[in-house]
């Protein structure tokens, strides 16, 4: 099942997709399904008449999660955490499909970051990894676009990571994924076309339980409220002109244009 948040050219509604590539048709349903059982109203519409959206706009926040793949904490020169090393992002940071990433002013250095992640479904504190199952909404494909420079410069990561257009989401959430699906799903970033990211979420440091249930101790989560969950080796830098897809098996294809204005 996959969940779409869509316009016409008015008010963004909810759908599911269904059909063969090139074919799909979104399936409207009543209301936000984070809040609504899935009701279809009946109309339908071609994938290819509709605009895709950020599939969820978080409530209150983005939690990240930093070093998380060991590839990953090597080529950055870093040391692993012994716990999941977790940052805030602002729900403004949040873009769409298609929708452009726009490096910011003053920044030398835009990194892509292609990861897995996690919808949360419910109002939650302090879960038990046993439970979590219950309190996931879905998964979706996320890109932790990075200010490097600014990441380096700062010393937290707050500007770097939480700047306007830096948190593309997409295409779609998928619900029915189970907590054993997404413990090894194949992660890849394209760049133009050529790959450049080929990983596998089995090779998370903390899986997906470990991170919501430590998440969930430190912050209440909300419903809407998106977690990251790393990134695999073969982070680079993006410049202006190219396009950078992100595809998580079983969930889709983010794909976004990167402009300096």
């Amino acid at each position: 099942m996959r969940i779409a948040r869509f316009t016409t050219g008015d008010d963004p509604r909810f759908g599911l997709v269904e059909g063969d590539a090139g074919e799909e048709v979104i399936h409207v349903v009543v209301g936000d399904p984070l809040y609504a059982p899935l009701q279809p109203t009946g109309e339908r519409v071609p994938l290819a008449d509709a605009r895709l959206l950020a599939p969820v706009i978080p409530r209150s926040k983005v939690v990240g999660i930093g070093r998380n793949y060991a590839d990953h904490a090597r080529e950055m020169g870093n040391e692993l955490p012994e716990k999941p090393l977790m940052f805030l992002v602002p729900n403004t940071a949040v873009i769409g499909p298609s929708d452009p990433i726009v490096m910011p002013e003053g920044s030398e250095r835009v990194d892509y970051e292609g990861e897995l992640a996690v919808v949360i479904g419910r109002v939650c504190k302090d879960v038990p990894e046993e439970r979590v199952a219950e309190v996931v909404f879905g998964y979706t494909v996320a890109n932790d676009v990075t200010a490097r420079d600014w990441q380096k410069g700062d010393g937290q990561w707050a500007r770097a990571k939480g700047f306007d257009s830096s948190k593309p989401l997409g295409p779609y959430i998928v619900p029915d994924l189970t907590l054993e699906d997404v413990e090894d799903l194949r992660l890849q970033t394209r760049l133009d076309g050529k790959t450049v990211q080929d990983g596998t979420t089995k090779d998370m440091v903390f899986g997906v339980a470990e991170l919501v249930a430590t998440a969930s101790r430190a912050f209440t989560l909300l419903p809407g409220d998106v977690i990251l969950t790393g990134t695999p080796a073969g982070v680079g830098q993006l410049r202006e002109g190219q396009r950078v897809e992100v595809e998580v098996e079983g969930i889709g294809v983010l794909s976004n244009p990167v402009v300096r204005r």
